[in-house]
Parts: C-alpha cells; sequence; structure tokens
C-alpha cells in the first residue's frame, strides 16, 4: 500500500531548487562495462509568467497559458572515461509542466534539451505513489524512463534507463547532496560512497 499522495509535479521542482552536487554511476549494458562520474546541478524554479517558459511553449507549439511552471537546470560534470578537456558534460536546460489533470501529477513535460538526445523534445511526466517523478520520453532512435525521488529534503535520487535498437543500452544510478544541506559526518559520507561503490 502506498503512502498518501501528497505532491504535485510542480512542488517537486520547487523542492528540487537549488545546488547540488551529483555522484552518478552508468552501466553501459551493451558493454558490461560500468562507469563513474560527478557533476554540479543547479535547479532554478520557473513560475508559470516566466518569459522562459512561453519560449519553450512556442517551440512545441503548445498554448503557453496551459504551463503552469517550470524549471531552468544547468549541469556541469565529467565522466571516468573522458579522454578530452572539452569533455566536461556542461550544458542547461529548460523545463515547462503542462499538466492533463486538475491535481497537475501528470502531463506533458517540455524540455529544451533532452537526456539522451541533444533536441528538444517533449514527454510525459507522472507522479507515482510514493511522490516519485518519473518521466518518459520517445526520441526519434530511442526511449528513456527517468524517476526522481528526496529520501528526504536534501537528498535526491535519480534513476534513468536508455533503451535503443530494441534493447536497452545504458542504465544510471544518481545519488544527489544539496549543496547548501548541514555539513554530514564523515561516517555518513563513508556510507553514501560504499553504496556507490566509491
Amino acid at each position: 500500500m502506498g503512502q498518501t499522495q501528497t505532491m504535485n509535479a510542480m512542488q517537486f521542482f520547487e523542492q528540487s531548487a537549488g545546488d547540488w552536487r551529483s555522484l552518478r554511476t552508468t552501466h553501459h549494458l551493451a558493454f558490461r562495462r560500468t562507469e563513474r562520474g560527478e557533476s554540479q546541478i543547479t535547479v532554478e524554479t520557473l513560475t508559470a509568467s516566466d518569459p522562459k517558459l512561453e519560449m519553450i511553449c512556442q517551440m512545441h507549439e503548445v498554448d503557453a497559458a496551459l504551463a503552469i511552471g517550470g524549471a531552468d537546470v544547468r549541469w556541469n560534470g565529467s565522466m571516468a572515461w573522458d579522454r578530452q578537456e572539452d569533455e566536461n558534460h556542461a550544458g542547461s536546460t529548460v523545463f515547462a509542466l503542462v499538466p492533463d489533470s486538475a491535481d497537475a501529477r501528470s502531463g506533458k513535460m517540455l524540455r529544451e534539451r533532452g537526456y539522451a538526445e541533444i533536441v528538444p523534445v517533449m514527454g510525459e511526466f507522472s507522479m507515482d505513489d510514493q511522490d516519485g517523478l518519473i518521466l518518459t520520453t520517445e526520441y526519434e532512435t530511442m526511449s528513456s524512463l527517468e524517476r526522481f525521488s528526496f529520501p528526504d529534503a536534501n537528498l535526491r535520487m535519480r534513476t534513468s534507463t536508455v533503451k535503443r535498437f530494441g534493447g536497452f543500452s545504458t542504465a544510471t544510478f544518481c545519488t544527489e547532496f544539496r549543496v547548501d544541506a548541514p555539513v554530514a559526518t564523515a561516517e555518513s559520507d563513508v556510507e553514501y560512497a560504499s553504496l556507490l561503490g566509491w
């Protein structure tokens, strides 16, 4: 039995606002290899009247009046297999939420840039019975499924899978710590690191 549903997608974005440090492990399934990385992520909540949302809605030919808000996300990171100095995995994207229900727990997610491909994309969002945010996106050559959740206010978990050519190609797990949160004890840091295999 799931817990009481208390959060809509916009409230989830509001809880995500701030600066985060992300530790990531990506499994390249075809090669049976694992790659680690980390990044700094900044999430800024956007209100329904923000001009950035109007721009994204126009890009996707969606009525901007239907958007309830969104987020501007910027990141800068690196992965273990990077070989060149310019492989820094930096970028940004704008999300816009266009709900299809009065409780704003499901609907369309408009993105300036996708997760699996660097192109504007429209996906589906929904909140599950544990208030996790699930994003499903279909691209021309692949599809992605992402789930975000908050074990507590300063810790966010993210899982994602990318499927292409008839099979799964990558599976990723991220643990994201709020940067301005109270510093955890050294013992807690070791516990989190051991969970990730660091």
